[in-house]
Protein backbone atom coordinates (compact mmCIF):
# COMPACT_ATOMS: atom_id res chain seq x y z
CA UNK A 1 0.00 0.00 0.00
CA UNK A 2 0.92 3.58 -0.55
CA UNK A 3 0.54 5.15 2.64
CA UNK A 4 3.20 2.53 4.06
CA UNK A 5 5.81 4.70 2.56
CA UNK A 6 4.42 8.33 4.71
CA UNK A 7 6.46 7.55 7.48
CA UNK A 8 9.89 7.54 6.20
CA UNK A 9 8.98 11.35 5.16
CA UNK A 10 10.69 14.09 6.88
CA UNK A 11 8.09 16.10 8.68
CA UNK A 12 8.65 19.12 10.03
CA UNK A 13 7.80 20.67 13.47
CA UNK A 14 4.90 22.34 14.34
CA UNK A 15 6.97 25.12 15.58
CA UNK A 16 9.33 25.29 12.16
CA UNK A 17 6.28 25.40 10.26
CA UNK A 18 5.03 28.39 12.08
CA UNK A 19 8.02 30.37 12.09
CA UNK A 20 8.14 29.52 8.37
CA UNK A 21 4.47 30.34 7.71
CA UNK A 22 4.99 33.56 9.46
CA UNK A 23 8.05 34.33 7.23
CA UNK A 24 5.96 33.91 4.27
CA UNK A 25 3.68 35.86 5.23
CA UNK A 26 5.95 38.81 6.28
CA UNK A 27 7.29 38.05 2.68
CA UNK A 28 3.47 38.64 1.15
CA UNK A 29 2.89 41.82 3.44
CA UNK A 30 6.04 43.45 2.10
CA UNK A 31 5.45 42.50 -1.42
CA UNK A 32 1.81 43.86 -0.85
CA UNK A 33 3.22 47.35 0.70
CA UNK A 34 5.83 47.48 -2.40
CA UNK A 35 3.01 47.76 -4.88
CA UNK A 36 0.79 49.63 -2.81
CA UNK A 37 2.93 52.64 -1.66
CA UNK A 38 4.77 52.86 -5.11
CA UNK A 39 7.70 51.11 -3.59
CA UNK A 40 10.44 53.59 -2.60
CA UNK A 41 13.41 52.19 -3.54
CA UNK A 42 15.69 53.81 -0.75
CA UNK A 43 13.19 52.94 1.66
CA UNK A 44 15.12 50.57 4.67
CA UNK A 45 14.68 46.96 4.15
CA UNK A 46 13.84 47.73 0.42
CA UNK A 47 16.66 45.11 0.04
CA UNK A 48 16.55 42.29 2.30
CA UNK A 49 19.06 41.49 4.84
CA UNK A 50 21.42 38.69 4.09
CA UNK A 51 22.93 36.83 7.09
CA UNK A 52 25.46 35.18 5.98
CA UNK A 53 27.21 38.42 4.73
CA UNK A 54 26.65 39.69 8.50
CA UNK A 55 24.10 42.07 7.38
CA UNK A 56 21.61 44.12 9.85
CA UNK A 57 19.56 47.09 9.61
CA UNK A 58 18.94 49.94 11.70
CA UNK A 59 15.39 50.59 12.77
CA UNK A 60 13.75 53.49 11.21
CA UNK A 61 14.53 55.30 13.92
CA UNK A 62 18.11 54.78 14.45
CA UNK A 63 18.76 55.36 10.51
CA UNK A 64 17.03 58.28 10.43
CA UNK A 65 19.26 59.59 13.79
CA UNK A 66 22.38 59.28 12.00
CA UNK A 67 21.22 60.27 9.02
CA UNK A 68 20.56 63.69 10.31
CA UNK A 69 23.70 63.57 12.06
CA UNK A 70 25.82 63.39 9.17
CA UNK A 71 23.83 66.02 7.38
CA UNK A 72 24.90 68.20 10.34
CA UNK A 73 28.20 66.82 10.62
CA UNK A 74 28.73 67.62 6.57
CA UNK A 75 27.29 70.98 6.53
CA UNK A 76 25.96 72.89 4.07
CA UNK A 77 27.11 70.65 0.51
CA UNK A 78 28.83 68.39 2.33
CA UNK A 79 30.18 65.18 0.82
CA UNK A 80 28.82 62.10 2.99
CA UNK A 81 30.21 58.43 2.55
CA UNK A 82 28.56 55.55 3.87
CA UNK A 83 30.73 52.48 4.72
CA UNK A 84 28.78 49.30 4.72
CA UNK A 85 26.23 51.45 6.29
CA UNK A 86 23.33 50.86 3.66
CA UNK A 87 20.15 51.85 5.68
CA UNK A 88 21.57 55.05 6.82
CA UNK A 89 22.29 55.55 3.01
CA UNK A 90 18.61 55.07 2.03
CA UNK A 91 17.50 57.17 4.92
CA UNK A 92 19.96 59.69 3.55
CA UNK A 93 18.53 59.39 0.00
CA UNK A 94 15.00 59.57 1.08
CA UNK A 95 15.78 63.58 2.23
CA UNK A 96 16.00 64.02 -1.23
CA UNK A 97 16.80 67.85 -2.43
CA UNK A 98 19.06 68.35 0.44
CA UNK A 99 22.10 69.92 -0.14
CA UNK A 100 24.55 67.48 0.34
CA UNK A 101 25.88 64.43 -1.31
CA UNK A 102 26.30 60.59 -0.26
CA UNK A 103 27.84 57.82 -1.82
CA UNK A 104 27.30 53.91 -0.36
CA UNK A 105 31.00 51.17 -0.47
CA UNK A 106 29.61 47.99 0.08
CA UNK A 107 30.31 44.75 -0.67
CA UNK A 108 26.60 43.10 -1.41
CA UNK A 109 26.04 44.33 -4.83
CA UNK A 110 22.37 44.09 -4.88
CA UNK A 111 22.90 47.79 -3.97
CA UNK A 112 24.31 48.19 -7.41
CA UNK A 113 20.66 49.34 -8.24
CA UNK A 114 21.64 53.07 -6.76
CA UNK A 115 23.47 53.28 -9.94
CA UNK A 116 27.05 55.54 -9.21
CA UNK A 117 26.60 56.31 -6.05
CA UNK A 118 27.47 52.48 -5.25
CA UNK A 119 31.22 51.74 -5.01
CA UNK A 120 31.99 48.19 -4.51
CA UNK A 121 34.20 47.71 -1.27
CA UNK A 122 35.71 44.63 0.53
CA UNK A 123 36.89 45.43 3.81
CA UNK A 124 39.82 42.79 2.78
CA UNK A 125 41.16 45.45 0.16
CA UNK A 126 40.62 48.87 1.87
CA UNK A 127 42.23 51.22 -0.69
CA UNK A 128 40.96 49.29 -3.44
CA UNK A 129 38.60 51.99 -4.70
CA UNK A 130 38.35 53.76 -7.76
CA UNK A 131 40.37 56.93 -8.45
CA UNK A 132 38.17 59.17 -8.58
CA UNK A 133 37.39 58.69 -5.10
CA UNK A 134 40.08 60.89 -4.23
CA UNK A 135 41.72 61.00 -0.63
CA UNK A 136 40.25 63.56 2.50
CA UNK A 137 37.18 64.04 0.09
CA UNK A 138 34.27 63.32 2.30
CA UNK A 139 33.48 65.56 5.17
CA UNK A 140 32.28 62.84 7.19
CA UNK A 141 32.36 58.71 6.93
CA UNK A 142 29.62 56.86 8.42
CA UNK A 143 30.83 53.22 8.79
CA UNK A 144 29.88 50.26 10.17
CA UNK A 145 32.05 47.14 10.03
CA UNK A 146 30.41 43.58 9.17
CA UNK A 147 32.33 41.97 11.62
CA UNK A 148 33.20 42.30 15.08
CA UNK A 149 36.90 41.61 14.94
CA UNK A 150 39.74 43.74 15.64
CA UNK A 151 40.86 42.68 11.74
CA UNK A 152 38.07 43.92 10.26
CA UNK A 153 37.91 47.33 12.25
CA UNK A 154 41.85 47.57 11.29
CA UNK A 155 40.73 47.41 7.72
CA UNK A 156 38.14 49.50 7.75
CA UNK A 157 39.85 52.17 9.75
CA UNK A 158 42.19 52.53 6.75
CA UNK A 159 39.68 53.24 4.11
CA UNK A 160 37.80 55.61 6.88
CA UNK A 161 40.91 57.60 7.45
CA UNK A 162 41.77 57.60 3.67
CA UNK A 163 37.92 59.24 2.56
CA UNK A 164 37.57 61.34 5.67
CA UNK A 165 39.17 65.23 6.31
CA UNK A 166 38.70 64.43 9.68
CA UNK A 167 35.04 63.65 10.85
CA UNK A 168 34.01 60.22 11.48
CA UNK A 169 30.61 58.34 12.65
CA UNK A 170 31.46 54.74 13.82
CA UNK A 171 28.66 52.21 14.38
CA UNK A 172 29.94 48.93 16.12
CA UNK A 173 29.53 46.97 19.04
CA UNK A 174 30.61 47.57 22.66
CA UNK A 175 33.26 45.23 22.94
CA UNK A 176 35.34 47.00 20.27
CA UNK A 177 35.72 50.30 22.42
CA UNK A 178 39.29 49.90 23.01
CA UNK A 179 40.20 48.96 18.91
CA UNK A 180 38.01 51.68 17.97
CA UNK A 181 39.87 54.85 20.03
CA UNK A 182 43.45 52.82 18.76
CA UNK A 183 42.70 52.38 15.43
CA UNK A 184 40.18 55.84 15.14
CA UNK A 185 40.67 57.76 17.39
CA UNK A 186 36.89 58.00 18.79
CA UNK A 187 35.02 57.91 21.88
CA UNK A 188 31.42 56.26 22.85
CA UNK A 189 28.01 57.97 22.63
CA UNK A 190 25.29 58.06 24.60
CA UNK A 191 22.94 57.53 22.18
CA UNK A 192 21.93 53.68 21.62
CA UNK A 193 21.36 52.84 18.15
CA UNK A 194 18.93 49.40 17.64
CA UNK A 195 18.66 47.35 14.76
CA UNK A 196 15.40 46.56 13.75
CA UNK A 197 16.09 42.93 14.68
CA UNK A 198 17.46 42.50 18.31
CA UNK A 199 21.21 41.54 18.43
CA UNK A 200 22.86 39.72 21.03
CA UNK A 201 25.70 41.78 21.31
CA UNK A 202 25.16 45.62 22.79
CA UNK A 203 25.75 47.85 19.77
CA UNK A 204 27.17 51.36 19.96
CA UNK A 205 28.37 54.66 18.45
CA UNK A 206 31.43 56.37 18.37
CA UNK A 207 32.79 59.44 17.24
CA UNK A 208 35.97 62.07 17.29
CA UNK A 209 34.32 65.54 16.98
CA UNK A 210 31.87 67.20 19.08
CA UNK A 211 28.33 65.22 17.70
CA UNK A 212 24.50 65.69 18.48
CA UNK A 213 24.53 61.91 20.03
CA UNK A 214 25.76 62.84 23.46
Amino acid sequence: KMDDDDDDIPQLSSHTLAVLQEFYLEQQQREGMKTSQGFNQYSVGSIEENWQLSQFWYSDETASCLANEAIVAAGKGGRIACVSAPSVYQKLKEQDGKDFSVCILEYDTRFSVYGEEFIFYDYNNPLNLPENLLPHSFDIVIADPPYLSEECLQKTAETIRYLTKGKILLCTGAIMEEQAAKHLGVKICKFIPKHSRNLANEFRCYVNYASGLD
